[in-house]
C-alpha cells in the first residue's frame, strides 16, 4: 500500500496482508440504487433527477457514507476496507501509477461515465480511477500508514472523516493514482461520490 511519491498521508509505502475477499468489478449503478429505493423507501440522493446523472448505467452518486453502507448491506454486501480497495485496484501490479499501468488515458469526461467505460486492470476491475470517489469502510487518519498493522488493516477506531478511493470525473485531473487517499465527513453528499460493494470470501 502507499506510494513514495504521493502525499504525506500516502507514505510510507508498506506491505500488508489482506485475507481473501470479493469485490464488484464496477461501482454500483443508478439502476442498482433504484431497486434499493423501491425496496426500502429510501429517498433519491441529490442529483438524481438531473439529466447529466440520470443514465441507469452511470454510477449512483450523491450518497453519504451512511447511505452507502446501508445500500451495501441491503445488497448482502459491505463497503471494502481501504486495504481491500487498493489490493483490488492494483490488479497485481506493483509500483505502477494507475490500476492498468503507468499511461494516462487521453480522455476527459463532462459527466460521470457509464460503468465500464474506463480501462480495466488485470483482474477485470474497472472504474477505479476517473469515475467517482468510492466510500471505504475505514475512518481516515493522515498518519495511519505510520502505524498501520501488517495484516488486514481497518483504519483507526474513530475519526471525523471516512476514507474514499478512486479519481473523480469532475476533477481537473480525474486520473487518480491507485495509491491516492481522499476522505470526506460521512454525512456529506457530492456529485462524484459513489460506492463499490465488497463481500467476505466464503
Amino acid at each position: 500500500m502507499g506510494w513514495g511519491q504521493g502525499h504525506p498521508c500516502e507514505r510510507p509505502a508498506h506491505v500488508v496482508w489482506v485475507d481473501s475477499f470479493l469485490i464488484a468489478l464496477t461501482p454500483a449503478t443508478n439502476a442498482d440504487f433504484a431497486e434499493f429505493m423501491a425496496a426500502t423507501g429510501t429517498p433519491p440522493p441529490p442529483f438524481w433527477s438531473e439529466v447529466v446523472f440520470a443514465d441507469p448505467r452511470q454510477p449512483v452518486v450523491g450518497v453519504s457514507w451512511t447511505e452507502a453502507a446501508a445500500f451495501a448491506a441491503w445488497a448482502g454486501a459491505r463497503l471494502p476496507t481501504e486495504a481491500e480497495w487498493e489490493k483490488a485496484a492494483r490488479g497485481g501490479l506493483e509500483d505502477r501509477r494507475f490500476p492498468w499501468g503507468d499511461d494516462r488515458p487521453n480522455v476527459k469526461f463532462d459527466r460521470p461515465p457509464r460503468v465500464g467505460e474506463t480501462p480495466v486492470n488485470a483482474l477485470g476491475l474497472a472504474d477505479a480511477s476517473g469515475v467517482c470517489h468510492e466510500w471505504c469502510a475505514d475512518w481516515f487518519d493522515d498518519e495511519y500508514y505510520v502505524r498501520s498493522p501488517a495484516r488486514n488493516p481497518r483504519g483507526p477506531e474513530t475519526g471525523t472523516r471516512r476514507v474514499s478511493r478512486g479519481g473523480a470525473w469532475r476533477h481537473a485531473d480525474p486520473w487518480s493514482p491507485v495509491a491516492h487517499r481522499s476522505s470526506l465527513p460521512p454525512h456529506l453528499r457530492y456529485s462524484d461520490y459513489g460506492v463499490r460493494f465488497a463481500r467476505d470470501a466464503e
